[in-house]
């Protein structure tokens, strides 16, 4: 069975958010279906989209798991990003927070370095 995920942050401004998200993910999106709406693709089938929708900004929260989470935080602070805050987690693991200018959560999770 073929699967997709599509993970949907709403946003009150396309433009500004389009641009943060492209900042924190090093990468312009994939496609633009709108012009209210961008769409990366974050691994095979799997989709994170910035939708202009202004009454329902600000309430997202995501955890996206890899396995270079201190690559990543490297990269997107060199880019201007820097993360809300960090979680550590018995068994090895780390979430570290970001939030969007609208205040939707985007987690960046992984196994700490052993």
């Amino acid at each position: 069975m073929a699967l997709d995920l599509f993970v949907t942050m709403h946003v009150r401004d396309h433009d500004p958010a389009r641009d943060w998200y492209a900042r924190l993910l090093g990468a312009d999106p994939t496609f633009v279906a709108t012009p209210t709406e961008s769409v990366w693709e974050l691994a095979e089938r799997r989709w994170l989209v910035v939708e202009q929708v202004p009454e329902h900004a600000g309430h997202g929260v995501v955890t996206v798991f890899r396995d270079d989470v201190d690559a990543f935080l490297a990269a997107a602070s060199g880019r201007g990003i820097e993360p809300d805050r960090r979680e550590t987690y018995d068994g090895g693991i780390v979430k570290t927070v970001f939030r969007d200018p609208d205040g939707n959560e985007l987690g960046i999770s992984g196994a700490l370095p052993s």
